[in-house]
């Protein structure tokens, strides 16, 4: 599904993200995690087409991201904050995604808000920021997506509002199979929802596969994914900490 050699993208003198290579096959949910900074709103952005790489080559799908409307009906996309039109009703954005969207679902979209207990005459600026990110999420499933991506659709939630997004997340998936990428700092979360992991830090990739061989210790004793990911972290602080001696 994604192939990444030496990929890596630069704001003027600053490289945001550095020499990624990554290989994530398929059928996953995939977990995004990395401290703020370490780039993954960037390879995101990378993976979706809205931005493009200044360096090396990266594909998804066989394609350049973005680099055809086949290819970007085949990709949903949920940003941070769980962006949608403050100005438009529940019911607008359904007529947009179905304007805008050839693979659109309209009937199931329909039913999606039903039972979300959506008013589609409200405004989505009044709605809660747990209303806004299924209302985010249901704009991007709709779509039928074979890839959606999420940037850290539930950081602002509270706890019961995301366990609620992730469980519809799940059952959705269950229902219609598209791969997803999720980024979060929620590291509960992703032991819970993925079955495959990426750690970013600085910019580059710390580790990356199945998590089952990621959390396989070399006592043959299974970690935890917090300890995991810490570890990969304290490395990535330690060489910054020999690099400023």
């Amino acid at each position: 599904m994604i192939e990444a050699r030496g990929v890596g993208r630069r704001y003027r003198r600053r490289w945001a993200l550095r020499d990624c290579a990554l290989e994530v096959p398929a059928g996953r949910t995939v977990g995004l995690v990395g401290p703020n900074g370490a780039g993954k709103s960037t390879l995101l952005h990378l993976l979706t087409g809205l931005l493009p790489p200044s360096a090396g080559e990266l594909r998804v799908w066989g394609e350049r991201p973005g680099s055809s409307a086949g290819w970007l009906a085949r990709v949903g996309f949920v940003g941070q904050d769980a962006p949608v039109h403050r100005a438009l009703t529940v019911r607008e954005h359904l007529v947009f995604g179905r304007r805008a969207n050839r693979r659109w679902d309209a009937g199931w979209a329909e039913r999606r808000v039903a039972e979300l207990g959506l008013d589609p005459g409200q405004r989505a600026g009044r709605l809660s920021g747990g209303q806004r990110a299924q209302l985010a999420l249901t704009l991007a499933l709709a779509k039928r997506p074979d890839l959606l991506v999420l940037d850290e659709p539930v950081a602002a939630l509270d706890p019961l509002a995301r366990r609620e997004f992730l469980d519809r997340l799940a059952a959705a998936r269950a229902e219609h199979g598209p791969s997803v990428l999720l980024s979060s700092h929620l590291i509960g979360d992703l032991a819970r929802d993925c079955d495959h992991l990426i750690v970013l830090g600085r910019g580059r990739v710390r580790a990356a596969g199945p998590l089952p061989e990621l959390l396989a210790g070399p006592d043959g004793r299974v970690r935890e994914l917090e300890d995991v990911v810490l570890e990969q972290l304290q490395l990535d602080r330690d060489e910054r900490a020999e690099e400023r001696s």
